[in-house]
Formats: structure tokens, C-alpha cells, sequence
């Protein structure tokens, strides 16, 4: 983690923490702020804003669909307007766009006025998370990739933590909690917007440095870039696979677990969110630990290893067994929630190296997001023909079995 400096001809090299860490410690401030505030925060506003809007299951997830309809949109363009404008530009622009539609929904009377909100929210969302997760391949070499995308995602986790004490708490002291909730949540995600803009830089090289872990250093050029792998795009399509599953399969949880302990098994909002808070608190080792893993011992190890555990507690829950099932399900959930984006960004730098990440990055992000528009309206639906949950949390299972078999299957990377 400490190394000197590589400077450009004619600046002095100072040993210290390299740039790189307060990079990959902004990307983590603007992954809880898009991700985390703009996405996960939806689980603990979704109760009290279904009861007082009126709505039902299936427009619940609906609200949560349209969130992934505007980053699927979102993601196409990453590629062409990061290339344009850069990734500080656009990852500042799209945090400013969900704070704002996010605050906005706060002040919103109708299904059909969130809806294109959310949208938006989900666009902003795309446009700084892509960016953040492929700035891993420029700034760390790939035997650091996974450990720094790792620190990077657990930003959610610290959102999910908040969200899950700070709503519940607003809905005891106000009728209109969920709306002030969206409000605040809207201003802190604008406020990061500013800080990244501040922090982030595009490349090792604006500064005069290489990539943290670079080990054979060139003067104003970055090692990295020097070695750029080549891959069959069947290889890419494989990536989007197993990216699929993930999308479809954690949001389901995401979306609903504190909706189906409120409803289903009579817990209080409170508890529930004390439950969610235990999700965010687990996950901030998610990413870290897998990450780091996959460093070690390889990406496809660590990607089997996280969606057997997934199922686990996709299946712990759906099984609505007594005593300790559903405090498992919740720790195997949270233990590995963010470890999957973090081995995909890694893995994609792998394949593909440092310039081509962000455009694949997005599209494999690209199949991520049709699962998440595919996962939580299924699984809403799911729930009003059966009356319960558990067939939607059995449905993911599946899909995480499936996940496991294609991780086995991946290639061998070379490491750029």
C-alpha cells in the first residue's frame, strides 16, 4: 500500500500513501451515495410509502423496475460519454442528477409521477457507478484490483446501515417520515457529487503516477495500458451471464426481505430496518474479503464461493424455518452482498485491461440491469399469486445454482 511516488520528468517523487487509495476512498463515498442512498435505501422506504400511497405488491416492485429501467439506459451511454467528458465529469453529473430526483420524489403525490423520477435516479446511478467500478483497472494493477474495487463497494453497506436506522426513526416522529427521508437522502447524494468532482482524477497519469502495485514503472505512461489482453467476445457474453444472475437475484432480496418480515412475519418496521442495518453492517466485509480472495486464489473460485453462499440464503428464507434461519440468511446475505461487483470490475480489468474497461464494464453492466428489471417485478408478481415471498426467494435460488455452474465454466484470465 505504501510506495513511492512515480512522478513525470521534472517533479519530485515523495514516498507515502499513493494516490491511488484516496481514489479508490472517494469511489467508495460515491458507491454509497449512488448505489447505496439512490438504490438500497428503497427496501426501508418501501413500506411506509406503499401504505400511504395505496399501493400494491406488484406497483411496489414496479417502483424498483423503473429504477433499473433508467441505468440500463444509462449504461449504453457510459462508454461514449466517459470517453467524451471523462469519468470525474460523469460520475459528478450523475450523482447530481439522482441527489436531485431523489428530493423530488420526495414532494411526489403519485405512482405516476415517482415512476419517472426513479428513472432518473436510476440513470444517475449508472452514469457514476460504471465509471467508479472501471477506474479500478486504471489506477491499481491486477493483482491489487480486487482487494481496491473490495474497499470500493462496500460503500452500500455504510448506506444500508443508515437507512436502516434513520428511516424507521423519521416515520416515529412525522406522518410524512418516508417523504422527508427521500428528501435528505437527495441532498447528501448531491453533496457527494461535489466531493467526488473535488477528489477523482481519470488516470495515474494527470498526476504523474502508475497504477498502485505497478511494478516495472514508465516515466508519463502507465504500465497497464502497455499490455492490453485479448479476449473472444463469447468470453464478454459469459461475464454478462453471470453479471445477469446477480442483478436478478440480489435485488429480489434487497427489494423485499424488510417488506416480507413486516407483512409476512409480523415483525415491526423497526426491527425490520434493525435487521437491514445487520445486512449493511456484514457487507462492509463483503467486498474486502472476496475481493481479496479472488486476488489470491483467482476470480472464478471466489465467484463460486459467493453464489453458494447466496443460495444459502436465498434458500434459508424462502424455507420460513424456525429459530436461527432467518438471522443466517440475513449473514450469509450481507457476508457476500457486494463481493460480486467487485470480482466482476476486477475480472473485466483482467480480460480486457485498463481502456477497454469502462465499455465492457458496461455492458456487462448492461446485462445487470435487465436482471434487476426482470428480478423484482417477478418476484412482486410472484407474490401476489401465492400470497407470500417464498416462492420469489425460491425462484432466486435457482438462479443463483445456475450462476455457480456458468462460474465454473469461465476461463482461465490472464492478469494485465
Amino acid at each position: 500500500m505504501f510506495i513511492q511516488n512515480k512522478k513525470t520528468p521534472g517533479a519530485a517523487a515523495s514516498p507515502g500513501l499513493h494516490h491511488g487509495w484516496y481514489i479508490a476512498a472517494c469511489c467508495t463515498l460515491g458507491i454509497f451515495a449512488s448505489l447505496g442512498l439512490g438504490r438500497f435505501a428503497l427496501g426501508m422506504l418501501l413500506p411506509s410509502m406503499g401504505q400511504s400511497l395505496q399501493l400494491s405488491y406488484s406497483e411496489m416492485g414496479l417502483i424498483s423496475t423503473s429504477n433499473f429501467i433508467g441505468y440500463l439506459v444509462a449504461v449504453l451511454l457510459c462508454g461514449k460519454i466517459s470517453s467524451i467528458f471523462g469519468s470525474r465529469r460523469l460520475i459528478s453529473a450523475g450523482l447530481l442528477l439522482s441527489g436531485l430526483s431523489m428530493v423530488l420524489i420526495g414532494f411526489a403525490k403519485s405512482l405516476y409521477v415517482i415512476i419517472p423520477l426513479y428513472i432518473l435516479t436510476g440513470m444517475g446511478s449508472a452514469f457514476s457507478n460504471v465509471p467508479i467500478m472501471a477506474l479500478v483497472s486504471f489506477w491499481f494493477a491486477s493483482h491489487k484490483r480486487g482487494k481496491a474495487a473490495g474497499f470500493i463497494v462496500i460503500g452500500s453497506g455504510f448506506a444500508i446501515i443508515l437507512s436502516g436506522k434513520l428511516i424507521p426513526f423519521l416515520n416515529q416522529a412525522s406522518v410524512n417520515g418516508w417523504r422527508i427521508g427521500w428528501i435528505l437522502l437527495g441532498f447528501v447524494v448531491a453533496s457527494v457529487a461535489v466531493v467526488c468532482y473535488a477528489v477523482l482524477r481519470d488516470k495515474p497519469q494527470d498526476l504523474g503516477l502508475e497504477p498502485v502495485g505497478s511494478d516495472i514503472p514508465a516515466p508519463g505512461k502507465c504500465t497497464a495500458e502497455l499490455r492490453v489482453p485479448t479476449v473472444r467476445p463469447s468470453v464478454i457474453y459469459h461475464c454478462g451471464a453471470i453479471y445477469f444472475l446477480f442483478g436478478f437475484t440480489y435485488v429480489i432480496y434487497a427489494t423485499f426481505v424488510v417488506t416480507a418480515m413486516v407483512q409476512e412475519r409480523g415483525f415491526t418496521e423497526a426491527a425490520a430496518g434493525n435487521f437491514w442495518s445487520w445486512v449493511g453492517f456484514l457487507s462492509l466485509f463483503s467486498g474486502p474479503v472476496f475481493g481479496t480472495l479472488s486476488d489470491k486464489y483467482g476470480r472464478k473460485a471466489a465467484l463460486t464461493l459467493v453464489y453458494t453462499i447466496q443460495t444459502m440464503a436465498y434458500l434459508l428464507i424462502a424455507l420460513s424455518l424456525p429459530g436461527l434461519s432467518l438471522y443466517l440468511s440475513i449473514f450469509c446475505y450481507g457476508i457476500v452482498a457486494w463481493s460480486i461487483p467487485s470480482i466482476m470490475a476486477a475480472l473485466i480489468g483482467d480480460y480486457v485491461g485498463p481502456q477497454k474497461a469502462v465499455t465492457v464494464f458496461g455492458f456487462i453492466t448492461f446485462c445487470f440491469g435487465i436482471g434487476q428489471i426482470t428480478g423484482p417485478y417477478l418476484a412482486g408478481m410472484l407474490a401476489e399469486i401465492t400470497g407470500s415471498f417464498s416462492s420469489s426467494f425460491y425462484l432466486a435460488s435457482c438462479m443463483t445454482g445456475l450462476a455457480i455452474i456458468l462460474s465454473l465454466a469461465l476461463p482461465t484470465q490472464k492478469k494485465g
